[in-house]
């Protein structure tokens, strides 16, 4: 009975699909083909479209989490690092006093 229903919703949908789109065949047929619609002429435009794709490319590159976690990276390694010679100070200190 639930399969019968979902198949029913399944048919439904995909016929409003097939109907909103045999329905705006026209409209689709007068669009350009080429994309084009007056605006790109514009010198303001085609500025704001090259920002827009510099601004986009640093993110699609990821240099911004690269420089962001290489910036970790370093922090942790000077962590490690002051760690590292806290430890062979304490194990330096630690074999002086057994040796008294």
């Amino acid at each position: 009975m639930i399969k019968l229903i979902i198949f029913i919703i399944f048919i439904s949908s995909i016929s409003g699909i097939l109907y909103i789109f045999y329905k705006k065949i026209p409209v689709l047929t007068t669009l350009p083909k080429n994309g084009n619609i007056g605006f790109k002429e514009h010198k303001i435009i085609l500025k704001a479209e090259e920002k827009i794709k510099k601004f986009y490319d640093i993110f699609e590159k990821q240099i911004w989490l690269h420089k962001f976690l290489s910036w970790i990276k370093c922090l942790i390694l000077k962590i490690e690092v002051k760690i590292d010679y806290l430890l062979h100070s304490l194990r330096k200190n630690q074999q002086s006093k057994k040796k008294k």
